[in-house]
């Protein structure tokens, strides 16, 4: 009788997608196999040194038996973010935080604990691709509200929100500074949300992973810890990653005040055992990293914006908006397929022995045709690099569209 069934995937493997930021790695590979050097675009990778303080931690690890940490993470570790968050005008104590195992862990751990199968998340589009495939493995449904950069990637109206709630409608998630549009949500945004919570009982789970990367004065980040009477209903998920450069750390967290919450987190928490000890103990020498750091990083990330910013207006029928925060761009090409265009990029054409992988947005959105003639880029380049991409997508584009 088995043999007869066969033998099948589940349905969530074959929902499963490919990330549009990774999916054309073959092709890459392909490129690259040929000599010709290839300038990444399509993932949030930076280029800048992880801190000197943070390598330093790993070179002085001297452990004899490296044993089972804390399922909720280092005590000492914890106590080093409860101190950064306090510096960011965050009060939290050490029992609203559990260290996971990257900010993809924190998401995750979110997702399955405020829905069960079948139920549904409001999130604004284009959003970070892989929430498509944490909602997927959590057999949580992905329902967009559709944002757009002719009106700033701002957060659509209540009404707009309140026709997508349903009965099955557990929690808003975003991420702001957002990705990948480069989004910083304003007071009356927060608000908004902040209503819908309160009004429709819902969670809102917000990705704060580009808090210190904001480049105009008028834009300020507005953490959803810091949303008075939603102190219930709001969850933070963050990462080590791209604020101190460190993506391979894998050490994120995710942050609520919300106790019974907090002890669903730690029972997952104690089901994957405990978040890796070395890069704990690393990360909590960032309490070592002087203020000047940020500084110096978020001049670094301003100048490449502006860089890239004024090449691609330099390309024919090209669109964005500029961003104001984290790295990333969603940038609308003079083309009817933009993953056409890139896999020509790689497969078909150099400048010189060079070219230039891009990610598709279509991979950014749920609702079904949006984003086909657009790209994200990460603009996380050296500035002459980010010049150099530019004139290649310039003429990768001219030779496309013959």
């Amino acid at each position: 009788m088995d043999k007869e069934r066969g033998l099948r995937l589940s349905n969530r493997a074959c929902l499963m997608p490919a990330s549009p930021i990774r999916r054309l790695v073959p092709y890459a590979e392909q490129a690259k196999a040929k000599g010709i050097k290839v300038y990444h675009l399509n993932i949030g990778q930076p280029d800048i040194p992880t801190p000197e303080e943070i390598m330093t931690g790993y070179r002085g690890v001297d452990i004899k038996v490296l044993e089972y940490g804390h399922s909720a993470g280092l005590k000492s570790y914890i106590q080093t973010l409860v101190d950064y968050y306090h510096q960011a005008g965050i009060k939290v104590n050490e029992e609203d935080i559990l260290v996971t195992t990257g900010g993809s862990e924190a998401i995750s751990f979110a997702l399955k604990a405020v829905a069960d199968p079948g139920d549904e998340i409001i999130i604004p589009e284009p959003f970070y691709t892989n929430y498509l495939g944490f909602a997927v493995m959590s057999g949580v449904k992905i329902v967009p509200i559709t944002t757009k950069a002719d009106n700033g990637f701002a957060l659509p109206s209540k009404e707009e929100f309140v026709r997508l709630i349903t009965p099955r409608t557990r929690a808003i998630m975003f991420s702001n500074p957002g990705n990948p549009t480069g989004v910083v949500y304003s007071a009356a945004e927060m608000e908004l949300l902040r209503e819908l919570a309160l009004e429709f009982n819902l969670y809102l789970i917000s990705d704060e992973v580009y808090r210190e990367f904001v480049y105009d004065e008028d834009a300020r980040p507005i953490s959803v810890l810091n949303l008075k009477g939603v102190e219930d209903r709001a969850v933070m998920v963050d990462s080590i990653s791209k604020r101190y450069s460190a993506c391979g750390a894998r050490i994120g967290c995710v942050v609520s005040r919300n106790r019974d919450f907090m002890a669903v987190m730690l029972r997952f928490g104690q089901a994957r055992l405990c978040p890796p000890t070395v890069d704990q103990l690393a990360a909590q020498r960032a309490a070592l990293i002087p203020p000047a750091y940020f500084e110096s990083v978020r001049a670094e990330y301003r100048e490449r914006r502006d860089v890239l910013c004024a090449e691609l207006e330099k390309i024919p029928g090209v669109k964005f908006l500029k961003p104001r925060g984290a790295f990333y761009m969603i940038v609308r090409l003079p083309v009817a397929n933009a993953e056409e265009f890139a896999i020509f990029l790689l497969k078909d054409f150099n400048l010189d022995g060079e070219t230039v992988m891009l990610a598709p947005a279509n991979g950014f959105y749920a609702t079904p045709g949006l984003g086909r003639d657009e790209v994200r880029i990460a603009y996380v380049l050296k500035s002459a690099d980010l010049v150099r991409s530019a004139k290649i997508v310039r003429m990768g584009l001219e030779t496309f569209n013959r």
